[in-house]
This record gives C-alpha cells, structure tokens and sequence, in this order.
C-alpha cells in the first residue's frame, strides 16, 4: 500500500524533474541568443535577427515554464516536508530568498528588456542586456 510519504516523494521527484529541465534550456539558450545578436550587430545580416527573434520565444516560454515549477516545487518544500523545512530553515530560507529575488527581479527584468526593448533602448545596449541576461543566467543558476 502506498501511503502519504511515498505519495509525496514521487510528487516531489516528478516536480524536480520537470523543473531541471527549463533551466539547462535556458541557460544554454541565453548564451545562443546572445551570440546570435552579437553576430546580427557585427556582420549586419538580417538572418540572425530573424534567428534571434525565433528562438527569443522559444526562450521565454521556458523561462515561464521554469518560473512556474520552481514556485511549486518551493512551495512543495513547506508542505511535503515541513520537519524538514523547519529544522533547515535558517540555512535554506535566505538561499530561497536569494534565488527569489535573483530571479523575479533581476532575470525577468533583463527577459523584459530582450523581450520588447530592441527598438527601445538602441541596438548596442540591448545587446548588452542580452550578454548580461546570459552571464547572470550562467553565474547565477536557477
């Protein structure tokens, strides 16, 4: 007989399986996106803009996908494993916390920025938001 405990663990382990899949994408897709913009701005040829434009859907749809598991495997955390969440508490709070405001604020901001800012904020400084969205992606993993 399965009882709430296993219920919970293969809950937990269908979550975390899902979720670590929308951050390895968009970590790598970062990268790409700021390659190929960099390669749009030096070489001038429309096909990686058209390039950057495609896969810049792509990517935010697994960066939501990723937003959205990740809030329900935190909240897992406090549900499923209160004891554990209470006794780590101390250590694992201020990471959530961290990983919270890294995330929703800083990442989304410069997602917005590559999002709806090209024609906004001049070719060469969206440029630069793309690098740092990708750096800050790499350094900062999710």
């Amino acid at each position: 007989m399965i009882d709430a405990i296993d219920l919970a663990r293969f809950q937990f382990a269908f979550v975390v399986s899902f979720h670590i899949i929308f951050p390895a994408f968009t970590i790598g897709l970062a990268s790409y996106l700021a390659v190929l913009e960099g390669l749009w701005l030096w070489k001038k040829e429309q096909r990686y803009l058209d390039l950057f434009k495609y896969w810049l859907k792509i990517f935010a749809v697994a960066f939501a996908m990723g937003v959205v598991s990740g809030i329900v495997m935190s909240y897992q955390f406090g549900t499923n494993w209160s004891v554990f969440s209470d006794k780590t508490g101390p250590v694992l709070g201020p990471l959530m916390g961290y990983e919270i405001l890294s995330a929703f604020f800083l990442e989304a901001g410069f997602l917005g920025i590559m999002l709806f800012g090209l024609n906004k904020v001049g070719k060469k400084l969206h440029f630069g938001f793309s690098g740092e969205k990708s750096n800050w992606m790499i350094f900062n993993i999710d």
